[in-house]
């Protein structure tokens, strides 16, 4: 497969993941959770199993990681301001409000990620 017809084919992800995941998840800072949630720390892959299902994996790989930067991007490019208020609502949208279950849920999955596994 060329190049060209590559970057078609994750550009057809992007728009599908951006219609029919990423916009039903109000907010930004709720966006990049989302995103992360879906990345493997220890391998750094994406898994999404609905576009695994329609698209080939290094499209879906690069069509994710384009718009986990993308969406960090947009945050940064926000006003203090509103990012505090997005990140607010982001925490109080999860469990009650419990900003330490989103906390210590990293916190966890990046000590898990950098424990060795078995050979």
């Amino acid at each position: 497969m060329g190049v060209l017809s590559k970057l078609q084919q994750a550009r057809r992800v992007v728009q599908d993941f951006t219609v029919n995941t990423l916009a039903g998840i109000d907010g930004a800072f709720a966006r990049l959770v989302y995103v992360a949630s879906l990345r493997d720390l220890s391998s750094g892959r994406y898994e999404h199993q609905g576009l695994a299902a329609l698209y080939p994996e290094g499209a879906v790989q690069q069509a994710l990681e384009l718009c986990h930067e993308q969406i960090f991007e947009r945050i940064l490019e926000m006003p203090l301001e509103k990012q505090l208020e997005d990140f607010r609502d982001c925490l109080l949208a999860m469990e009650g409000g419990n900003c330490f279950s989103l906390i210590f849920g990293f916190s966890w999955r990046f000590s898990a990620s950098r424990v060795p596994r078995p050979a």
